[in-house]
């Protein structure tokens, strides 16, 4: 699939949170625009970003080549004014995707974050091209509270292949879970959306996680599932005979899948438990 990719200068880096995200974090974070990894279910192709653009969603890419600079000078700013600093990166993109290995524009604002540290950092992604960072991630967890979320929507690769075909692989996604969390960084798995996955996903997922967050199309597309009823999910999911692993009351059901292996404690569903400190850590 043909990409095209543009350098822009950026306003700004930062975005307040709100919606989804006001659950304790106060800021988003996209070291890009737009995201190669094309999957059919992203809630970002109902958002203005997409739908005012001329180009498919998973057929653009920005790159903000002037990302860690802005970081540098809001973070400044915010610390000026004694503001707290809870980071989710990323909510539009991954961080991750492929041109990261070119442009490095992720790494650059991590570097800064070391000389201008957030007070909590998520990352959000689903790319093991995140154990590269391992490096830069060890320091910041020494000097800010930090998690990473890799997501692992299923464990079948045939299910992968009909949501998001242009993702990583699963086994490339649990290694790089295992290699962050055996070097002692704080590590969650995003089942996220619930996609039909086997009995032996929870064992897939043991030793490699410090948290399980669950959320589906339903509850979490930023609209209840209305966006995801309009990107054709609902349909999807009937073609291929998944209907009731699309049912409102999943994330129910997989909860409690995965108490059966994990203690309660390591189970967050969405949304008002996104926030990865508080009270039910």
């Amino acid at each position: 699939m043909p990409i095209e990719i543009k350098d822009i200068l950026a306003r700004k880096l930062l975005s307040e949170a709100k919606g989804y995200l006001d659950v304790g974090f106060t800021h988003s974070l996209n070291p890009y625009s737009g995201c190669a990894f094309s999957c059919t279910y992203c809630y970002v192709r109902e958002m203005p970003i997409q739908r005012f653009k001329q180009i498919p969603w998973g057929e653009w890419v920005e790159i903000k080549r002037n990302a860690a600079e802005n970081y540098r000078n809001e973070v400044s700013k915010l610390r000026q004014k004694n503001k707290p600093v809870n980071i989710f990166m990323s909510s539009a993109t991954d961080p991750y995707q492929p041109i990261e290995r070119q442009a490095a524009i992720t790494r650059q604002i991590l570097q800064a974050m070391i000389e201008a540290p957030p007070d909590l950092l998520q990352i959000q992604t689903r790319s093991p091209l995140v154990t590269r960072d391992l490096d830069l991630l060890l320091k910041l967890k020494e000097i800010c509270q930090l998690l990473v979320s890799m997501t692992v929507e299923t464990d079948r690769e045939d299910i992968k292949r009909i949501f998001a075909p242009y993702a990583p692989g699963i086994k490339l996604r649990l290694k790089a879970l295992a290699e962050l969390h055996d070097a002692g960084i704080a590590t969650q798995a995003s089942v996220s959306p619930v996609l039909p996955f086997t009995p032996e996903f929870a064992d897939l997922l043991q030793g490699k996680v410090d948290r399980i967050w669950i959320d589906t199309l339903n509850i979490g597309d930023g609209s209840m599932g209305k966006r995801s009823a309009r990107l054709g999910m609902p349909q999807l999911f009937e073609t291929h005979g998944l209907a009731q692993w699309y049912e409102r009351n999943i994330h129910v059901r997989v909860a409690k899948y995965f108490q059966k292996t994990f203690p309660q404690e390591m189970i967050h569903i969405s949304r008002d438990q996104a926030f990865p400190i508080g009270s039910n850590e």
